[in-house]
């Protein structure tokens, strides 16, 4: 036999790998495109999250920054002597307040309001809870939301009621004295205003 036909029947029994060289490839390729697809899929996930929490953030920095309270009408001081009596000084304090278009309803159970004068450290007055339907006294720092005035304290306001807020004045208030008042909701902005006492005082006061 010669040399050529020996290697010719050794060719013949040499392993072929070039099958089993593109099936390694293929393993490859397949765990690259699985491992895209995990990281893409986790990517996507995190973006989704951040864009979620993002909106929200959004969201309520809109509502903080904006205060849906509104005033109604005017702001009544009574004297000491009552509404229909007479007196030196304004002990009570009376507004109504309504909410904007399209607001949620505003939890007065958590509403706070400071009053101050020039001349006094702020007042913080909370919300009456108990089932008298006169204003409480000027002792215990609360005010009483009452719908349209009457009736019973109530904890809620919706967009399409109004409430009027009384509370007693501490101290009570001279003629001529600015008082500054300030509505604050535990969502959104605080409303706050100032008005001033009448030179003459009678039993109902309008402060302008």
């Amino acid at each position: 036999m010669s040399i050529y036909s020996y290697l010719g029947v050794l060719m013949k029994f040499t392993k072929k790998d070039n099958a089993f060289t593109g099936l390694e490839a293929a393993i490859v390729l397949i765990a690259f495109v699985v491992v895209a697809a995990v990281f893409s899929y986790v990517v996507l996930g995190a973006g989704f999250f951040t864009t979620q929490k993002a909106q929200e953030s959004v969201y309520t920095s809109v509502a903080q920054a904006t205060s849906n309270i509104q005033m109604v009408g005017q702001v009544y001081g009574i004297a000491s002597g009552g509404a229909t009596g007479t007196g030196s000084r304004i002990q009570e304090i009376r507004f109504t307040i309504g909410l904007a278009p399209g607001s949620p309803t505003l939890d007065i159970s958590k509403l706070r309001i400071a009053f101050s004068t020039p001349t006094t450290n702020p007042v913080i007055y909370t919300a009456y809870t108990g089932t008298d339907t006169t204003t409480p006294n000027a002792d215990t720092n609360t005010f009483i939301a009452q719908e349209n005035g009457v009736g019973s304290a109530i904890s809620s306001l919706m967009a399409q009621n109004q409430t009027q807020i009384a509370f007693k004045s501490s101290p009570a208030v001279q003629k001529n004295v600015i008082v500054n008042i300030e509505i604050r909701p535990s969502v959104g902005a605080a409303l706050p205003f100032s008005k001033t006492t009448p030179p003459s005082i009678t039993g109902m006061n309008v402060l302008y």
